[in-house]
């Protein structure tokens, strides 16, 4: 048996279960979900493949409520009626952390769901970051970060090229120990059933080419805001644009299995006059999924710098979503659309407070890097926003350090929760 590794949102899920009756773990396959949520559960019911425990639940679903707890529904979206009846028994009960939901995608909105607000938590897990597999030492908290601290911290000792394996070989548990050859044969696999099985089992009929082409035409945005027009006529190809309601239902089956995470834009109050834009930047959840979706790997990258920085930008940002969300933070990004300006990440916190982050693969790329933080944060109306709390550049460099301006360089190889 692989031992378990420990994973950020560990904490998280110990601190919701001592505050709500059930909780919900979501995320994309293949992320983990159900071994953390193991760590805890008494009892597991694998709903996708226990066929007693689906017959039970059609004729006396009281029976699946009467084992230890806390009980664990893995792949509960197979029979979202479970959702009722988890909330229902959480009402029937004064005590905490009784059930655990697992599961890969999100049900048909046409379910019969009672919300569940106050009896079931949510939490998200993603694919790991590079503390989590190992691969950064941690030693630069975010969260300290936030608060002021100056960093201190020093890197794990992997190279550009190396950070660039680690993006094509992704967070995915399965490939902890893998290298690049066998992951881009796993991920391989991955979008195929995404694309002939999760995708087309998700409602009407959906063709397995279009979602792979899809797939390939969302790597090719990735970090940058992409018109449904130029979705359409990637996807269509040689035979003409695909109908935008055909391009809406695709988009949405990727947004229920979790794959696809865009990043919203932030429009702050402004000192002066600027036409700010309102389109998410598109992102997969990892960045893996876009790069094997291209079918390139690491070779391919190094020889296009340029592109391998988008995809660099998408592995900062799943780990500064990992590490954020127990901040319970927000992230989202910003650009100028009359003069180009952009920001690559905004992070707010609940109390107001906000930073601004620019991701360069480069060391030498820092200055300007800073000189844009610095720009934009003269720019925002910090009598309506205050001050930030932290300027940063995150790197695939070496050093960790406050500049003489007071931002803040770390590699993304120190930086952790």
């Amino acid at each position: 048996m692989v031992a378990y590794r420990n994973r950020v949102v560990d904490a998280e899920l110990d601190r919701r279960m001592s505050a709500m009756g059930a909780i919900l773990i979501d995320g994309p396959k293949a992320v983990g979900k159900t071994a953390t949520a193991s760590q805890l559960a008494r009892t597991v019911v694998r709903i996708d493949t226990d066929r007693a425990a689906r017959a039970v639940l059609e004729v006396h679903p009281a029976q699946l409520f009467t084992a230890p707890t806390p009980i664990l529904f893995d792949e509960w979206q197979e029979r979202p009626e479970l959702w009722n009846l988890v909330r229902r028994a959480v009402d029937d009960h004064s005590d905490k952390g009784l059930y655990l939901l697992t599961g890969s995608a999100r049900p048909r909105d046409t379910a019969p769901m009672h919300s569940g607000a106050g009896r079931i938590g949510r939490l998200r897990m993603r694919p790991m970051s590079l503390f989590e597999t190992g691969h950064s030492s941690g030693e630069v908290s975010l969260a300290a970060l936030l608060q002021g601290d100056t960093p201190a911290g020093s890197p794990t000792d992997l190279t550009v090229p190396e950070i660039i394996e680690r993006m094509v070989i992704g967070g995915w548990p399965a490939l902890l120990d893998q290298d690049e050859p066998e992951a881009r044969a796993w991920m391989e696999d991955y979008l195929r059933t995404v694309a002939e099985i999760d995708v087309p089992g998700l409602g009407p009929r959906r063709n397995p080419g279009n979602v792979m082409r899809l797939l390939a035409a969302l790597g090719r945005a990735t970090g940058t805001p992409t018109k449904g027009t130029v979705l359409e006529g990637e996807v269509g190809g040689a035979r003409g644009p695909i109908a935008t309601e055909t391009l809406s239902n695709y988009l949405d089956a990727l947004n229920r299995l979790m794959l696809v995470e865009p990043l919203p834009a932030w429009r702050p109050h402004m000192r002066s006059r600027s036409r700010l834009r309102a389109s998410a930047v598109q992102h997969f959840v990892d960045p893996s999924i876009g790069i094997a979706a291209l079918g390139v790997g690491a070779r391919e990258l190094l020889a296009d710098l340029e592109g391998a920085g988008l995809h660099f930008e998408s592995l900062a940002l799943r780990d500064l979503r990992i590490y954020s969300q127990a901040l319970n933070a927000t992230l989202s990004s910003w650009r100028d659309s009359q003069t180009g300006a952009e920001i690559d990440m905004i992070l707010e916190l609940p109390d107001g407070n906000w930073a601004a982050v620019e991701v360069k693969m480069g060391e030498v790329a820092a200055d300007a890097a800073a000189a844009s933080l610095l720009h934009f944060a003269g720019k925002v109306d910090t009598s309506r926003h205050g001050d930030p709390s932290a300027l940063i550049v995150i790197t695939a460099g070496r050093f960790t350090y406050r500049r003489p301006d007071g931002v803040l360089v770390v590699p993304i190889t120190a930086l952790g929760p």
